[in-house]
């Protein structure tokens, strides 16, 4: 338990600290950097603080929410792109619908309604030629995005 109290006290001291860098250049004309001046040496001294920078780091919690709220952001867009693939499927589905409907009524031949009473009714001429009229702005509506 002591160890745990003196390692959580050295952390919390640990970023006060300043750091103290000289620097000079020797007889051999090298650039030195050294944590002690050296003696008989023109040095500058330079202070570098170790804790904290000019900007802030975030902070644990404010990292875990940008990583939070950008796992959201792809799995918004995942759904998004689901959706947009199940209506492209789904309209496409409904085109070749029409396109079939379209051609059955343009193909002509015998074509048969039920009527209310369950039985089977030929189609007039009249009653294709409409249904071909309107099966075909059905594939038009259909099939224009497609």
């Amino acid at each position: 338990m002591m160890r745990i109290l003196v390692l959580a006290l050295a952390c919390a001291v640990a970023p006060l600290a300043v750091a103290d860098l000289y620097k000079y250049v020797d007889k051999d004309g090298k650039t030195v950097y050294s944590d002690q001046p050296p003696p008989g040496v023109d040095s500058k001294q330079l202070h570098i603080n170790s804790g904290s920078s000019s900007s802030p780091a975030k902070s644990a919690v404010e990292r875990d929410k940008d990583l939070q709220k950008g796992r959201e952001e792809a799995r918004d867009k995942a759904k998004k792109a689901d959706t947009e693939a199940q209506n492209a499927k789904v309209a496409e589905q409904r085109c070749a619908q029409a396109q079939a409907d379209y051609k059955t009524y343009q193909d002509g031949g015998k074509l048969f309604k039920y009527t209310k009473d369950g039985e089977r009714e030929m189609l007039s001429d009249e009653e294709i030629e409409a249904k071909r009229k309107s099966t075909k702005q059905e594939m038009d509506e259909a099939c224009k995005n497609t």
